[in-house]
């Protein structure tokens, strides 16, 4: 996709919604990452609307996941920064979305320790900024704020629904549950159709490297290829492999996003898949994917996961320890166990997840394989 063709100014493009008298338009932030791309997917094929993306110039293009979109007539890109108010402004004054999703954020819990003001500023302070544009500028306009998991924080009670309290234990998580009541002020203050959705972990081939889920799988291929070609490989590397999360795949999410954001009355829900599984767990699945079976032995900093006897003799690998336990990926506040509960989505929405934590981890693991020939 070739950037200077695919970013449009602002007034071009309304050049572009008059000419084609577009009566619907949908503004989606992070559209570059996983969940924003994933949605303007899930749009274009199922409804008519027309999509704009906002997207930060960088002097690197990170468009992978908006390729397959080149030349699409009903999506369009625009320069956007969350941190940037004028930016803001003059995306909701100027184009008067009637949908405003936004799902552009510091996402990774682990850098919110070292980035805490960059992250408040990005997850909550923002916030502020589109509430008001839209406030001043297209009251109408339906908001969507992503939510997390991780407002939850050191938890109450098992499973975790709509009603538990915000326990945040990482700066990321706190930015999200401010965020949270920013959205509720301004929906009770000012009457707007303004929710932030509670979403368990969710996944899928096109989740960022740094992020545990992929870094697991992409080491897993990586590891798989060296045992193929018969050469030697470093084991992947760990934190807290024993912290219990619920996966579930991205896909099934952001339908569950345009169905909150299309009902009668504004509210808030939680999409899960209402299982919850360990990192090891994970692991262990995607070496099962990659046809590579292990098991765990050792206790703490000193655990490792090693290659089976059966697949030893069967594959003769210069190495044998597949991942091991490195203290400085542990976060200075873990959160242990985060388990959701789905019901009022499933019963109100008409919502659940059609991809199962075992089929999430395989299709993962073998687009990784894809991606390095295997």
């Amino acid at each position: 996709m070739n950037e200077k063709d695919v970013i449009m100014d602002i007034y071009n493009i309304n050049d572009v919604i008059r000419e084609n008298k577009i009566e619907k338009l949908v503004f989606i932030t992070g559209v570059t990452g996983q969940d924003g791309s994933l949605l303007v997917d899930y749009l274009l094929k199922n409804t008519d609307y027309f999509i704009i993306g906002g997207a930060r110039r960088l002097s690197i293009k990170n468009h992978e996941n908006l390729a397959h979109l080149d030349n699409n007539p009903r999506f369009k890109l625009v320069n956007f920064d969350l941190s940037d108010t004028h930016s803001i402004n003059k995306i909701v004054d100027k184009l008067k979305p009637d949908y405003f999703i936004n799902l552009a954020a510091q996402t990774f819990v682990g850098s919110s320790w070292d980035f805490p003001a960059q992250t408040w500023e990005c997850n909550t302070t923002a916030i502020i900024h589109i509430l008001e544009a839209i406030r001043q500028h297209k009251p109408t306009c339906r908001f969507y704020n992503a939510g997390s998991s991780e407002e939850y924080g050191d938890v109450e009670y098992i499973p975790q629904d709509e009603k538990h309290p915000s326990k945040p234990r990482s700066p990321y998580g706190a930015s999200k549950s401010a965020a949270r009541q920013l959205v509720k002020v301004y929906r009770e203050s000012y009457n707007l159709y303004a929710i932030q959705g509670l979403l368990f972990n969710h996944e899928g081939t096109r989740r960022g490297e740094e992020f545990v889920t992929r870094k697991i799988t992409k080491g897993v291929s990586r590891i798989k290829k060296a045992i193929v070609e018969g050469k030697s490989f470093e084991p992947i590397e760990l934190g807290n492999v024993k912290a219990k999360r619920d996966w579930s795949d991205a896909e099934d999410f952001v339908d569950g996003i345009w169905k909150m954001l299309n009902q009668k009355a504004p509210n808030e829900y939680v999409l899960s898949s209402n299982e919850t599984h360990t990192i090891a767990e994970f692991v262990w699945h995607a070496f099962k994917a990659a046809d590579i079976e292990g098991a765990w032995h050792g206790q703490a900093e000193s655990a490792e996961f090693s290659i089976s006897t059966k697949d030893a003799i069967k594959y003769e690998p210069v190495s044998s320890v597949l991942v091991k336990i490195n203290p400085k990926f542990y976060r200075p506040a873990e959160v242990d166990l985060l388990l959701g509960d789905s019901t009022k989505a499933r019963k109100e929405l008409g919502w659940k997840p059609e991809t199962s934590f075992e089929q999430l981890v395989e299709k993962m693991v073998k687009n990784d394989l894809k991606q390095i020939g295997l």
